[in-house]
């Protein structure tokens, strides 16, 4: 592995926002997932999207600063389950698919990722 950030490996803004791009509706779309954006705004859903970017870039190393709120209290209350988390990394894993990203990249995002479980799911 190079000494390259995470986010330069992944193709810097573009790349990332290439995943948000993909990933999202993917999410949206799913007749599980699809409820927590229900009764959702354009406007609403657009600003969700750039501070998931925003977040993905700053935490991966890139020269983004992140301004929202932390994904335990972005997630309180929401009752996301294991069965919701579970689903939502297929369809990380089918984007990440989708734009060819490569193993050890995906690897490195599978872990980041994992590491957030605890602040965002919250039912069983």
């Amino acid at each position: 592995m190079s000494g390259e950030s995470l986010y330069a490996r992944l193709g810097g803004y573009d790349g990332i926002t290439a995943f948000a791009n993909e990933l999202l509706p993917r999410l949206q779309g799913d007749s599980q997932l699809g409820r927590f954006w229900q009764n959702r705004g354009d406007d609403g859903i657009a600003r969700e999207k750039q501070l998931l970017i925003d977040y993905l870039c700053a935490n991966a190393g890139g020269p983004m600063y992140y301004t929202g709120r932390d994904m335990k209290i972005t997630h309180k209350g929401m009752k996301i389950s294991d069965s919701d988390w579970s689903i939502f990394l297929q369809h990380a894993a089918a984007t990440m698919d989708v734009l060819q990203v490569p193993g050890p990249e995906q690897q490195d995002v599978v872990a980041f990722v994992t590491s957030l479980k605890d602040d965002m799911v919250e039912a069983p």
